[in-house]
């Protein structure tokens, strides 16, 4: 049995979904997913900065709708549930949790305890973060002692 923790910040599609369950073929996987719901206004200001640089204006000018910090929890919450009932009705065993601080130190503590063969970061881009290897698959590479694989998300999720 192959494990993997799942890094994700919003509910997965059904081509994530497609995705991550066939990257290692027909070997069964075990899936820890850890999902961070949206943060604070720094997080506010770098999305709206990766909107425009996508040319996605009407999107940076709704980012403050976007709910955050407590307000996030319940999305945060659906989203796991979405995302986990999705892996196990793709055949594999998923577990999960929402992480609210410090997501690197969770991640590193669940990847010792679950024995993970890797870690899978899926996420949208996050150009500013990227460029200066401040997010979560550049930092984990330094911290979990597995191979740490980066994904963009398929397509979008309904976040409403």
């Amino acid at each position: 049995m192959f494990t993997s923790v799942l890094m994700i910040e919003k509910a997965l599609t059904s081509a994530d979904v497609e995705f991550v369950t066939t990257l290692h073929g027909d070997e069964p996987i075990t899936f820890h997913v850890l999902l961070q719901p949206r943060g604070d206004q720094a997080d506010r200001l770098l999305r709206a900065i990766d909107d425009v640089a996508l040319g996605e204006l009407d999107e940076a000018a709704r980012e403050g709708d976007t709910p955050e910090g407590q307000e996030a929890a319940g999305y945060g919450e659906r989203a796991l549930q979405v995302s986990l009932t999705a892996l196990r009705a793709a055949g594999c065993a998923a577990q999960g949790q929402l992480i609210e601080n410090h997501p690197l130190d969770a991640l590193k503590a669940l990847v010792a305890e679950a024995g993970a063969d890797e870690v899978i970061v899926l996420t949208d881009p996050h150009y500013v973060e990227e460029f200066f290897h401040r997010d979560w698959a550049s930092r984990a590479r330094h911290k979990v002692g597995v191979p740490v694989l980066k994904l963009f998300s398929h397509s979008l999720a309904d976040e409403d």
